[in-house]
Formats: C-alpha cells, sequence, structure tokens
C-alpha cells in the first residue's frame, strides 16, 4: 500500500466511523423532545422514561462522536498539510462556527441529562431543542467546508500560486453547500429514524405487548418515514448542482462515456475503465438529461471527454451511487407502506412480517449515508479541491502511513465493541413494564 493510499484509507476509515455519530447527534435529539413533548401533554411517565432512555444513547455516541470528530480535526494537519496550508484561512471560519456550536450542544446536552426535576419543564424542554439546534449547525458547518471543497470560491490565486484575498462568507456559502447541507440533514433524520425504529421493532418481535418500544417505534418511524420520502426533493436538487459544477462526478457516477444529447439514466451496470463502457446496465432514454438539466435533448458530458489522469475512479463511484439510490428508494417505499397500512386500520400495524421488515430495513439509511460519502469525495478524485489542488499533491511527505491507519483501525474497532455494549445495557435493556403500560 502506497503512502498516498494509506493516508486516503485512514481518511475514509476515520470519517466513516466518525459520520454514524455525527447523524446521531444530529437526528436523536429529535426524537428525545417528541418524546418530552407527548409526556408534558398527556403527563404519562412512560413516555419521560422514553425520552430519558434516548438522552442516554445519545450522550454515549456523542462522546465517541467527540473523540473521533477531534481525530479527524488533527488528520486533516497531520496528513494533508499542504491542502491546509492552502485551504486551512479560506475554510477557518465554518470550522470556527462548528466548535462553537459544538460545544453549546455540549452544554444544552448537560442540562438536558442532569436537568430532570432541577429546571422547569418547559426550561428543560427547550433544552433539549438546544441540543437538537447545535447538533443540526454543527454538520452543517462541517458540510459547509466540504462543501468549498466541491466548487471552491471565495479567493484568488496569485501569479506565485499563493491563495488570498480571501472572502470567508462567499467561501462558506459556496454553490455546493445548500444542497448538500439539506441532503445531508435529511439523510441523518431518515437515518436515525428508521435505526432506532428497527431497535424497537426488535424488541416488539421478542414481546409484541412491550408498550415502551411500541411508543419508540411509532415515534421513530414517524420521523424517519417522512425524511425518507423527502430526501428524494434533496437528491434531485443534489444531482442538478453536481451537474452544473462537477460534471465529470456526474459522468462517473452515472457510469456516462459519451458526450451526447438525450443521455441515458443507467440502472446497475458495472463500469469497464478499460473499455470504456457500462454493461449489464438497464437504460432509460433522455432520463440522465431530465434529471441533470430538465430537458430530456440536452447535452451531457462523457468521460471520454476528460483525460484518464482526471477522471475519478469510475467502478467505485458508479457502485456507491447505485447503492445510495437502491436503499434510499427501499427506505421510501417502506414508508409509504407503513402509511398506507396505518391510515387504513387508524393505528401503527402490528403484523410480525412488518415488524421483520422494518428490523431488515433499518440499517439501510446508514450504509446509504456512507456510500454517499464515497461518491462525494472519490468521485471528487483525483482533486482534493476541485480543480485547483490534487490529492496527492496535498498529503504529508512523511513515510510509513500505513501503521497509523492499522492503528487507528484496530482503535475504531475497540470503540464500536465499547459503544455496543453500552447501548445493550444503558437504553435498550427494558425490563418488563406495568399492566396499564402494555397493550
Amino acid at each position: 500500500m502506497t503512502d498516498l493510499l494509506a493516508a486516503r484509507s485512514q481518511m475514509a476509515m476515520s470519517l466513516g466511523f466518525h459520520i454514524i455519530f455525527a447523524i446521531v447527534g444530529m437526528a436523536m435529539p429529535l426524537l428525545m423532545i417528541i418524546a418530552e413533548g407527548m409526556w408534558l401533554r398527556t403527563g404519562d411517565p412512560l413516555w419521560k422514561e422514553l425520552a430519558k432512555r434516548w438522552s442516554k444513547g445519545t450522550a454515549i455516541l456523542f462522546a465517541v462522536g467527540a473523540v473521533s470528530g477531534t481525530v479527524l480535526s488533527f488528520e486533516l494537519g497531520l496528513l494533508w498539510p499542504h491542502f491546509m496550508a492552502h485551504a486551512g484561512p479560506i475554510i477557518s471560519m465554518p470550522f470556527s462556527l462548528e466548535g462553537f456550536a459544538f460545544f453549546l450542544e455540549a452544554i444544552f446536552l448537560g442540562i438536558y441529562l442532569y436537568g430532570w426535576g432541577k429546571v422547569g419543564r418547559v426550561a428543560h424542554l427547550l433544552a433539549g431543542v438546544g441540543v437538537f439546534v447545535c447538533g443540526m449547525a454543527s454538520a452543517i458547518f462541517v458540510v459547509a467546508a466540504n462543501g468549498w471543497m466541491n466548487t471552491p470560491q471565495g479567493f484568488t490565486i496569485a501569479a506565485d500560486g499563493t491563495w488570498g484575498e480571501i472572502d470567508p462568507w462567499a467561501a462558506m456559502f459556496n454553490e455546493a453547500f445548500p444542497t448538500q447541507a439539506l441532503h445531508m440533514v435529511l439523510a441523518a433524520l431518515c437515518s436515525v429514524g428508521f435505526a432506532v425504529a428497527g431497535v424497537h421493532a426488535w424488541m416488539l418481535l421478542r414481546d409484541s405487548r412491550h408498550e415502551f418500544h411500541r411508543r419508540g417505534l411509532t415515534i421513530a418511524l414517524a420521523v424517519g418515514g417522512v425524511f425518507a420520502l423527502l430526501q428524494p426533493i434533496s437528491g434531485d436538487l443534489s444531482a442538478k448542482m453536481v451537474a452544473r459544477t462537477q460534471p465529470v462526478k456526474l459522468a462517473a457516477l452515472e457510469g456516462h462515456w459519451e458526450t451526447e444529447a438525450s443521455a441515458s439514466l443507467r440502472i446497475g451496470g458495472w463500469p469497464d475503465e478499460a473499455a470504456e463502457e457500462t454493461p449489464y446496465s438497464i437504460e432509460l432514454p433522455g432520463m440522465l438529461s431530465w434529471l441533470a438539466f430538465g430537458d430530456t435533448e440536452a447535452v451531457v458530458m462523457g468521460l471520454k471527454d476528460v483525460p484518464r489522469a482526471d477522471r475519478p475512479p469510475v467502478l467505485v463511484t458508479h457502485l456507491a451511487f447505485q447503492v445510495m439510490v437502491g436503499c434510499g428508494t427501499v427506505l421510501a417505499g417502506v414508508s409509504v407502506l407503513i402509511g398506507v397500512l396505518a391510515l387504513r386500520r387508524r393505528e401503527l400495524p402490528r403484523d410480525r412480517w412488518l415488524l421483520w421488515l422494518i428490523v431488515v430495513v433499518s440499517p439501510l439509511g446508514f450504509v446509504a449515508t456512507e456510500a454517499g460519502w464515497v461518491v462525494t469525495e472519490v468521485g471528487r478524485q483525483p482533486w482534493v479541491v476541485q480543480g485547483l489542488l490534487r490529492t496527492a499533491d496535498a498529503v504529508t511527505p512523511m513515510p510509513h502511513l500505513i501503521v497509523p491507519f492499522t492503528a487507528f483501525s484496530a482503535l475504531y474497532a475497540l470503540l464500536a465493541v465499547v459503544v455496543i455494549v453500552l447501548l445493550r445495557r444503558q437504553v435498550f435493556d427494558v425490563g418488563p413494564v406495568p399492566d396499564a403500560h402494555r397493550g
């Protein structure tokens, strides 16, 4: 393994690990405050217990996410010093704002965890709202920095190659920022909603009358289902943004080789980069042109117009995109099914086959999120800053980068086991409930 590949692999592993905790920090507070709001409305202590259990899980994942996020910050400087030398002054504002949002989130979470019975009920609920807002803001500011890497702006490049005359506001509110931020927010709410629903559905398969888990399932499905149905709208906006700003990435994620009008949308397929074709795919004529530009006759650039050295890894990008879209489609379909059944029966369905279906699809949101970040990052290669700085030119000259990659991989594997054990003990091991709380 080359040092460049080791550095890229370490960043990919760190980001792939951290993103799970990041999206939990974005979405779980919403479930908490919904449960607490139900307690304030009804006075039923089971809603309060649900909010408390979820807050414990949020705290555990927040702590591990804080550690993995700090590691990522150090890796940016240690593994990619040439990138930070150029980009650091430009993207420093969103990272600084992310730090403020993170500390505020920690403060509000502390109040939420230890303020039960010590602050007023409304004040306690507002602390939960603060956790939710700050968690969202923290993630959005990081996405702003990543958006700048895809659509760099807000600075000039002098004749000697230095980057200066920085406009931090223009850099932060870059062209990719709005659609990437929206896509990330919806992905987090959808993914976490279905993941939590899967846990409660599994518990209901063991005890179908456990009202604690039925209530948890109801809230989680409501959140996950609504945002699963909204996500395709965000995906369409993101595709149009990529078509305008990163046509090479669009061609790679579609496995599209020829520049042509009325370009076909490909479902499936296995891109052959040597032969420059994508066999085994289902092609829908004109649909790629329509999805990218709103016109079935629009011209879409193909990969053959780009030098091979400037193309991203097409196979990885295309397959990751297919996985992301496929998982999102399944979750949206399941959301429609559950919604129709709930409307017909006027309650959340209790069928065992439906509970099994929820369990099976519950990880797909996380899978789609991971695949989406592969599309974003691998699809931008060979650039770390689109069109301006190559990844190979940004990496540290230090040798033997396989050593930290191996060490951090082992550390993250250990942390994953610890997190699972803690969640089982602190959140999901709920004993029998009184008869009054059994359905």
